[in-house]
């Protein structure tokens, strides 16, 4: 069997968190640069607030049903989800992090437990440890086990756990789920199935192997599979390294001043030399690439990107934002206004497979001692305690957040403070 914990209104939840007096109001999050819609609790979804619609044009419905609009505060949410994460693995066998605000749980190991009675002790963990609202679906495959959590969050509101085991549990959810609503099920899919008077799960399930195969190709052959109980989609406790990192951001302004420019590419350059360094990973090619804002019709469009070859494979950020800011070197052109920028590491490779250069004049392992401290320190002081002087200070570029929320778990200055 397998569970599926998925975090109810995950951004909207972190929020209400650490201010009650949002429960039960409408609260929409906004994307980097309040752009559009990225999350929405139930009440918003309720007054028909779309995902994706921009904010310019919700801006009605946002003052007449006094909507809490938040901008998105990525540390917040992914310093809560490492705390469910964290109970989850603490309380369960082998755990898969799936997203920010998922995970699967193999229960295989759990044939003679009360897997309802696990769910709710897991939920009530959860709860009074972190206090994000959870909900779980348990069943034989994974795709079972996401209908049972969908079925769960609707249906199963006051338990919030619904498990799937038996015949008629899952007849049950395979007649509740629509075929657009099936994990992989996309717009095509669903049109074929929709053309073939297919519309919920338990009419897929009756259709022929051949047939699905020859329509749907083997994805659609292994989601017919996996509805009918045969676990088709592997366990992954322990994710591949990434083998291309990214770090991009459109500007708060426009950019046109190469100087200026070059704050945000090397903060991005170190952006990605930690990561890499977190996956225990080197990278011989920095790409990096900027341009402007295709929407400003009335503006001159450029956009250039170019890879830089690094002698020998590294994750110090010295030596990654010194190859970026080449990099912008090569294709930075006065007279254009930069909206976005980014920077990609690619070629990674394990840092315990590194070929070193004949010629190579940096003492490496005086470099790793320095990143280790400089990680240390920023782990426990805070993101950019210490940092390069190339990054800036007073970030003039950085990303729009006008409704941007306290970092309450991660810096000192946000810790919520009660008089007694």
């Amino acid at each position: 069997m397998i569970a599926l914990v998925d975090c109810n209104n995950f951004y909207a939840s972190c929020e209400r968190l650490f201010n009650p007096s949002l429960n039960g109001k409408p609260i929409v999050v906004l994307s980097n640069n309040d752009g559009c819609v990225i999350a929405r609790s139930n009440e918003a979804k309720d007054l028909g607030i779309k995902m994706g619609a921009p904010a310019f044009m919700i801006e009605d419905c946002v003052v007449k049903n006094n909507v809490a609009v938040f901008s998105s505060n990525y540390i917040l949410y992914g310093s809560l989800s490492n705390r469910v994460m964290n109970v989850l693995k603490e309380n369960s066998p082998a755990i898969e992090v799936y997203s920010i605000d998922e995970a699967f749980i193999n229960l295989s190991g759990m044939k003679h437990h009360d897997l309802f009675e696990w769910g709710m002790k897991i939920k009530e963990l959860v709860t009074n440890e972190v206090g994000i609202p959870i909900s779980i679906g348990i069943a034989s495959t994974k795709t079972l086990a996401k209908m049972a959590n969908r079925y769960a969050k609707k249906e199963r509101k006051q338990t919030g756990v619904y498990l799937a085991q038996e015949n008629w549990q899952v007849e049950k959810i395979l007649a509740y789920t629509k075929v657009e609503d099936i994990w992989g099920c996309g717009r095509q899919y669903t049109n074929k199935l929709n053309e073939q008077k297919i519309f919920t799960a338990a009419a897929f399930i009756q259709l022929n192997d051949d047939w699905v195969r020859k329509n749907l190709t083997v994805v659609g052959l292994r989601m017919l599979k996996e509805l009918r109980g045969m676990p088709c989609i592997e366990n992954d406790t322990m994710p591949a390294p990434k083998k291309c990192i990214q770090t991009a951001r459109s500007f708060g302004k426009l950019i046109s001043d190469k100087n200026e420019l070059q704050e945000p590419i090397a903060n991005y350059a170190n952006s990605c030399a930690v990561k890499l360094r977190k996956q225990k990973s080197c990278t011989s090619s920095v790409h990096v690439f900027i341009h402007t804002n295709r929407h400003r019709m009335q503006d001159v469009q450029y956009f250039k990107s170019v890879i830089v070859s690094l002698e020998v494979p590294t994750n110090d950020s010295a030596e990654i934002i010194k190859a970026a800011l080449k990099g912008l070197e090569i294709i930075f052109k006065p007279g254009y206004n930069f909206k976005k920028a980014g920077v990609l590491v690619i070629d990674i490779t394990s840092e315990n497979q590194i070929q070193y250069g004949l010629f190579d004049t940096v003492d490496r392992e005086k470099s790793k001692k320095a990143m280790q401290v400089l990680d240390k320190v920023n782990m426990k002081f805070g993101k950019d305690t210490v940092k390069y002087a190339v990054q800036g200070f007073k970030k003039k570029w950085k990303l729009k957040q006008e409704k941007l929320s306290h970092c309450y778990t991660t810096n000192i200055k946000d810790v919520l403070k009660i008089k007694i």
